[in-house]
């Protein structure tokens, strides 16, 4: 460290915000409200839900790969990563191996299912596959996963901005949440990809300026390297098949794999940025450009947090009461190496913020194009005029705003029931992601089987994340040091509790990997025990994957019990061809059988006539296609095995349209 200038650990106090770091936290929100301004005025000759909500299928795949970069990569990944390697190991590297094989099934496994019904709500196959009544299930679901997700990624990195810094609280919050709602009103998706697009300019601007400042102040990388390795903290090789591990290779590539495809394979603000992309090649090149970026952000975030403890590897910030919580060390942090620098602190607010506002955005356009499709149209108005629904669309994306920060004030009175609130997002979303596997992997599945996978299996994570509240596991974390702290500003120096070494073969879970992040305090040790002390004690990078066999096992069984689909009945487009995709070399001998009867590349004799959902009067091997379409509903160009047909014909309308892009005649041509 510099011996130029003293920072908290030798002083006791922590510098606060100037007057232009607020200016810069005021920019950021002047830009974003601008942006959905620009595209407000834009387009308003195009007041249609097709440009509001997919704004006009007409996007290229750089900002909407900027777009799922941002969505998902919060304030709370921003805060929480760098907990992470501070407080445990850098096991947590490992997970960006899980991010290769989520874009790989996002982008050839589910989304081509999604763009060839060309959807406005995910939820709307459900309904296509089972019935209205699961996908009323699987939308109503999702919106409690969102709003209360919303929330927390809103309150969280306020409150701890707040805790440290003295950064005002509700000031941010209520700013960023009337801006974010503001411009996601008034501008739609297109707004929401470039404000998108901008805020990832702002995250990475933030995160190089941390690292690189931090580095200077510890006289380069190595240093913290070294400092790491000594207190134990570089550790990569825990192969441990045991599930109750928290972090071994296993959960995190496998379990990390399972927990972000449930958010980048049927997250309705994912699905929603695939479809304004014109065709699906440019929708899956959009995934495969995100891959790089969610990798490029998380090791940022894990150097940053190798930076924090070798700053800090001499006096815990925990002991020396500068900070409570993980998700204030990382504020902490920065007004130590760069509050001297005026502006770079607001550049991290901006950063931060930027990550919250991405979310928020993505969360209230996703929220109301699933109210208006699986609500709004299906129950109520079925036969809504474009403009109507288009204003709709905007009143329910204010509307969720509102309540948006109605549960921020909500959250800031749960105070320790917080953490359980948190946990919600993960226990919700692998259940959901469960209920679309069972639809396009197995043919057999029934609408009984849907609901019943569903049901029990949200039942049974709750189940699972109750308990661990109840019942907390032990997570020893690694050693720490005080010896650095200047005791004479304070109290006198506690003794020290002995700590053991790390054995990452005897860690277990957290309650979600949200909750991991957000929350370093080591559990309680419970000793009363449980006969289900191992189910609660499941590593949270698990729990995604635990509730998708839960749901698939129910599902299948509820379904022979109640008499299978029969696969030769089922709309083709319906159904995953997993081994056509895994092994599309093998002979056509082998593949056939493995289509379990589902008669992939076939002509179904319901599509020649016209009958079922959503089936058009041509069915095409979704393997094998490449489908363009004009303005005016003509085909442009269909690729079919390296061929090209149907040039320019009109496609006739199929029965019902549900909620596809566009007129019905594009609707059906997308098909």
């Amino acid at each position: 460290m510099s011996n130029e200038k003293l920072f908290s650990i030798q002083t006791g106090k922590i510098t606060h915000f100037t007057e232009v770091d607020y200016v810069l936290f005021g920019l950021l929100l002047v830009i974003s409200a601008g942006i959905g301004l620009f595209f407000a005025i834009k387009d308003r000759k195009h007041n249609n839900t097709k440009t509001f909500l997919m704004a006009g299928g007409e996007m290229s795949p750089f900002p909407v790969a900027l777009s799922l970069l941002a969505s998902f990569m919060s304030a709370i990944t921003i805060l929480g990563t760098p907990a992470e390697m501070y407080n445990y190991t850098t096991m947590y590297y490992w997970i960006g191996l899980s991010y290769l094989f989520v874009a790989f099934g996002a982008a050839h496994v589910f989304m081509p299912i999604f763009y060839q019904l060309r959807v406005r709500s995910a939820y709307e196959y459900l309904e296509h596959r089972f019935s209205r009544g699961v996908r009323t299930a699987g939308s109503m679901t999702f919106c409690v996963q969102m709003l209360l997700y919303m929330a927390l990624v809103l309150y969280a990195p306020s409150l701890a901005l707040n805790s440290v810094t003295g950064f005002t609280l509700w000031g941010s919050v209520i700013s960023v949440g009337i801006v974010c709602t503001l411009y996601t009103t008034i501008g739609g998706m297109k707004a929401v990809l470039f404000t998108d697009s901008f805020q990832v300019g702002m995250m990475f601007a933030g995160l190089l300026a941390i690292l690189i400042q931090g580095n200077i102040e510890l006289g380069g990388f190595h240093e913290a390297w070294k400092k790491a390795e000594e207190s134990g903290r570089v550790y990569f090789d825990d192969f441990s098949p045991d599930p109750k591990v928290r972090h071994s290779v296993w959960s995190l590539v496998i379990g990390g794999t399972f927990t972000w495809v449930a958010i980048y394979g049927v997250n309705q603000a994912q699905v929603q940025r695939y479809c304004t992309c014109p065709s699906l090649r440019k929708a899956q090149i959009a995934i495969w450009l995100n891959f790089p970026g969610l990798c490029l952000i998380l090791y940022l975030c894990c150097l940053i947090g190798m930076v924090v403890y070798a700053f800090y590897s001499t006096c815990d910030p925990f002991s020396f009461n500068l900070v409570k919580t993980s998700d204030q060390l990382l504020p902490l942090f920065v007004m130590d190496v760069l509050g001297h620098l005026k502006g770079f602190p607001g550049l991290f607010v901006a950063c931060l913020f930027s990550g919250a506002l991405s979310t928020i955005s993505s969360g209230l356009s996703a929220l109301a194009a699933v109210v208006l499709e699986d609500v709004i149209k299906a129950y109520m108005f079925k036969d809504l005029s474009e403009n109507a629904a288009t204003n709709t669309s905007k009143g329910l994306a204010f509307v969720f705003g509102i309540i948006c920060l109605g549960l921020t004030y909500v959250a800031s009175l749960l105070g320790g029931v917080l953490q359980a609130a948190l946990s919600l997002f993960g226990m919700i979303g692998g259940p959901l992601l469960g209920l679309f596997i069972l639809g396009m992997m197995f043919p057999w599945a029934n609408k009984w089987g849907a609901y019943s996978g569903l049901l029990l299996g949200l039942v049974f994570m709750f189940w699972i994340g109750v308990g661990a509240q109840i019942y907390p596991p032990h997570n020893p974390k690694s050693a720490i040091n005080i010896t650095g702290c200047n005791w004479n500003l304070t109290t006198p120096a506690p003794t020290p509790t002995p700590i053991s070494s790390f054995n990452a073969s005897t860690t277990a879970a957290a309650i979600s990997s949200t909750t991991a992040l957000l929350n370093p305090t080591t559990p309680t040790v419970v000793e009363e025990t449980n006969v289900f002390q191992d189910l609660y004690a499941l590593s949270y990078m698990w729990y995604s994957a635990t509730a998708v066999l839960f749901v698939v096992v129910v599902g299948l069984i509820v379904s022979f019990l109640t008499g299978p689909q029969d696969p030769k009945d089922l709309d083709p487009r319906l159904i995953c061809p997993l081994f056509d995709i895994l092994f599309p070399y093998l002979p056509e001998k082998i593949r056939k059988p493995l289509r379990f009867g589902v008669r992939h590349g076939e002509v179904n004799d319901k599509i020649k006539k016209g009958e079922g959902g959503v089936y058009a009067d041509v069915n095409i091997d979704i393997l094998n296609q490449e489908i363009q379409v004009d303005s005016n509903g003509k085909t442009k160009e269909i690729q079919v095995n390296g061929s090209k047909s149907m040039a320019n014909q009109s496609i006739p309308n199929g029965t019902p349209n549900g909620g596809f892009v566009g007129d019905e005649t594009e609707m059906v041509s997308r098909l």
